[in-house]
């Protein structure tokens, strides 16, 4: 196995010069798996004080440390949560977990573009399947809150009844759910965000997540591309429920901030820097829609600005994953000190006070 191989690599290097150099160099699939090896072997840097008082913060009743989390693709099946945890990420999501084990798409299914900082992935749901990750979360303290991502199989002949199996598998042992029918990578998944068949999927899912021992927080996980028009549908269905909160957003099915370059046309969702701005203002302007509703802003996080710029469009919390593959797992600090000096230098006491204080200008595109 290359990953037994790569073993006294991981060990002499350490994890972050590793991420720098070494893995940048390696095919981004064995690079990914190499970096989940060194995590499960204790390779993280841990973080080692408490996070500052300005980053406490609520998210959907959850008590978070800090609003930085790592998004749903890194950790598939629930193998490293708990390092994660502890190198200082005040939430870890791990998935896209279906019912079934799936091989997804056939390699190579995931790209850099790297002149970008950009990343494309056809991944398609590739993940070990609910029992898998059922039986590695059972019982495991994560000093985070942990979210399960519950995605429907690629041949299922009822998406909506997977997800169903989703809530039932995982609402007593997550802190947090989220429905992710966003990925552009299971033909017709995307199709749920239409009004009717939301409206189905969304009434199915809660009433299981009512039928649960506890009444775990659900959130739903939705797609960049949408237009204006084709978020009202979305908005309207969501405030009909008690739906608990939204994930803004997943990757986008467009080339345009990386049209010519290296690997731009291969098919897949496109996330990393590249993302940002898109992202961004289709979170401000589900802010606008949704009013007060918990966000989490997702997509092209690359920078203690772009971080503390989420927050201002209208994200409660924020999540990174593709620029850690351009940044390094140090990013992570990077960014919460950036908000802590954010805080701060805006007079604020803490880090909501920051949230929505320019969503109007990220929904209207004339933020910087």
């Amino acid at each position: 196995m290359i990953f037994s191989a790569l073993s006294p690599l991981l060990r002499n290097a350490g994890l972050s010069s590793l991420t720098r150099d070494a893995l940048l160099r390696m095919d981004p699939e064995t690079a990914h798996g190499a970096t989940i090896t060194a995590l499960r072997m204790g390779l993280a840097p841990q973080q080692l004080h408490a996070d500052p008082p300005e980053l406490a913060t609520t998210l959907c009743g959850m008590e978070l440390k800090n609003p930085v989390g790592m998004a749903a693709g890194f950790d598939k099946n629930a193998e490293v949560p708990r390092p994660l945890a502890l190198m200082g990420f005040g939430m870890v999501e791990i998935g896209t977990v279906t019912p079934r084990p799936q091989s997804g798409n056939p390699k190579p299914r995931l790209f850099r573009v790297a002149e970008a900082e950009g990343v494309i992935n056809r991944m398609g749901f590739n993940n070990e399947g609910h029992e898998a990750a059922f039986q590695r979360l059972r019982g495991l303290r994560v000093p985070a809150a942990l979210g399960v991502n519950i995605g429907a199989n690629k041949d299922s002949e009822d998406f909506v009844a997977d997800y169903v199996l989703g809530v039932q598998r995982f609402a007593d042992l997550a802190d947090y759910l989220t429905v992710n029918i966003s990925s552009p990578n299971t033909p017709g998944l995307r199709n749920l965000q239409a009004d009717e068949a939301l409206t189905r999927l969304l009434g199915e899912v809660l009433e299981a997540r009512a039928k649960a021992k506890t009444r775990v927080p659900v959130l739903l996980k939705i797609a960049p591309d949408l237009d204006q028009a084709g978020m009202d549908p979305i908005a309207r269905v969501i405030l009909e429920t008690d739906l608990d909160g939204l994930i803004v957003s997943n990757t986008t099915i467009s080339r345009d901030p990386v049209a010519g370059m290296e690997n731009a046309e291969e098919t897949g969702g496109l996330s990393g820097r590249p993302l940002f701005a898109l992202s961004t203002q289709r979170l401000a302007q589900m802010r606008q829609r949704v009013g007060a509703l918990p966000i989490v802003g997702v997509g092209g996080i690359h920078s203690p600005q772009s971080a503390l710029a989420k927050l201002e469009a209208g994200a409660d919390a924020i999540q990174l994953y593709s620029a850690l593959v351009f940044g390094g797992l140090d990013l992570l600090e990077r960014i919460k000190r950036g908000l802590v000096a954010g805080v701060r230098s805006a007079g604020k006491k803490n880090i909501a006070e920051l949230v929505g204080t320019r969503t109007a200008e990220w929904s209207s595109g004339r933020a910087e």
